[in-house]
């Protein structure tokens, strides 16, 4: 006679208990373990992936042109944000969370493979496709699954999230560092190969130390009948045979891939707030509080797509404007995308604590929000003020550059989230997270775009341009924010 298996309530309650990870579930470790080394490879891999673009083949890279070049990368940071969407649906409606996580990690891993081991645009291709997929699979699952282990009222919950995002920050700041000295010393390929060796640890643990989740995720919330997987499923090829066709007729091409994100992140938004507003089940209250939402939207739209250019101008700035010499060394142009994860990591205790203590005097969340636009302005700003010529501004002052767009995403980033739930109607609770989301790729899609114009012989007008629009949006949510939180109806 076989034993009945656990409900899978009991599962959760059973993890939810466990303190063996100093007074944390054990399976904290699983999940910190997974996103450290996806976000190793992830950064790891975003590092160096620019250059290889548009390096000279003499150089180990593939010779594109640098517009083109960013505008792939542009869009596939994107692509990256909207995945998060994909990664959410298939986890609530046909995998669950756990195997959702599993199986996108092995999607990053293959993408990275791809890059080190395909020649020319077919590795760049393939892998990309991979990783961003993948990569919002991770995404969307991970901190979900990470919070599945505390119930509501658990006071261990903070301190477990501290430890999980403290992973994500050492996976970020470990991977540019190590693939772009890898790849200095003995090539791209090399590089892309380690981001690959990364993700296949972070899937080793997690694999040996699944069972410590007991059932945590392992079910859809929502799944779908037979019916609908068979339709979605359809949905799913046609989708598919359509890009195939339009990128062999020439419709798609790599020129044109971040103005097409944009297009994709601009029209799924339209149709979100389109939905969640003329939606029967939105009370009157809750419409105001998604109106409300609107404008801070756009201002994270402005705020990513400035800073997502980390990845974008600031690796061109760094390759051919900073002056890497350290003692008589150069150092790897990847290694300026961990400089800024620092400050994060300084500068986040320091938030916390200042927005503890402050309490109810602390900003409203508008006020943040235009602080946060507004300061990633300023940052563009600041690079006028940098000498000008190949390889002369200094790296002090492209630190201090870097700690004004950690210090503006500390005003914006951390409490884009909480804002999209706590605006959220009811009815479309999840929907509205995604919105925020949206407004990520909708911004790093533009980074891309925003990149092609950007000319390192005559640089001002670009940062110019670019940082007092920032500005201006900014201190336009600043006068707005008593008329915003009016209609936020009591929501801080």
């Amino acid at each position: 006679m076989t034993s009945t298996p656990p409900a899978p309530e009991q599962d959760t309650r059973e993890a939810r208990r466990d303190r063996a990870f100093f007074g944390q579930p054990l399976a904290l470790t699983n999940l910190f373990g997974v996103e450290m080394w996806e976000r190793f490879s992830f950064y790891g891999m975003q590092g160096i992936l620019l250059i290889y673009l548009y390096y000279q083949t003499t150089d180990g890279g593939l010779g594109i042109s640098e517009h083109t070049a960013t505008g792939i990368v542009g869009a596939y940071g994107g692509m990256v944000y909207i995945s998060t969407i994909v990664g959410g649906w298939i986890a609530d409606r046909v995998l669950g969370g756990e195997r959702t996580l599993f199986y996108s990690a092995i999607l990053v891993m293959g993408g990275h493979i791809a890059l080190s081991v395909l020649p020319g645009l077919l590795g760049v291709g393939v892998g990309l496709v991979l990783v961003a997929f993948g990569s919002g699979g991770v995404k969307a699952t991970a901190t979900s699954l990470v919070g599945d282990l505390y119930d509501e009222h658990d006071e261990r919950r903070d301190a477990g999230f501290s430890l999980f995002y403290m992973g994500i920050n050492i996976g970020g700041l470990v991977g540019p560092l190590l693939t772009g000295l890898l790849r200095d010393n003995a090539g791209f390929h090399w590089g892309f190969g380690l981001a690959a060796i990364g993700m296949a640890l972070g899937l080793i643990q997690y694999t040996v130390f699944r069972r410590n989740l007991h059932g945590v995720g392992a079910r859809p919330s929502d799944p779908l009948s037979r019916n609908q997987r068979l339709a979605y499923a359809g949905g799913a090829v046609a989708v598919i045979v359509i890009v195939a066709v339009l990128s062999v007729t020439g419709v798609v091409t790599a020129d044109r891939l971040s103005d097409i994100v944009v297009g994709i992140a601009a029209a799924a938004t339209l149709l979100y707030f389109l939905v969640i507003l003329t939606s029967r089940q939105v009370t009157h209250v809750e419409r105001r509080r998604v109106i409300a939402f609107m404008p801070m939207f756009i201002a994270s739209v402005v705020f990513w797509s400035l800073f997502q250019q980390i990845f974008t101008v600031l690796t061109i700035y760094s390759d051919k404007r900073l002056d890497r010499n350290l003692f008589g060394w150069e150092f790897p142009v990847s290694w300026v995308q961990s400089i800024e994860p620092v400050w994060v990591v300084v500068g986040a205790g320091a938030f916390a604590a200042m927005w503890t203590k402050m309490g109810d005097r602390q900003p409203a969340t508008p006020i943040k929000f235009a602080l946060g636009t507004g300061g990633m302005g300023v940052a563009f700003l600041l690079f006028l003020l940098m000498p000008a010529g190949q390889n002369t501004a200094p790296v002090w002052g492209l630190v201090l550059i870097l700690g004004v767009f950690a210090t503006s995403e500390l005003m914006l980033s951390p409490v884009g989230l909480s804002l999209a739930t706590k605006l959220a109607p009811r009815a479309f609770h999840t929907q509205m997270v995604a919105l925020f989301f949206l407004s990520v790729a909708l911004g790093t899609a533009l980074s891309g775009t925003l990149a092609r114009y950007y000319d390192e012989d005559n640089e001002a007008p670009y940062f110019a341009t670019l940082g007092l629009v920032a500005v201006a949006v900014g201190m336009v949510l600043a006068v707005a924010s008593p008329g915003i939180k009016k209609l936020m109806s009591g929501v801080k």
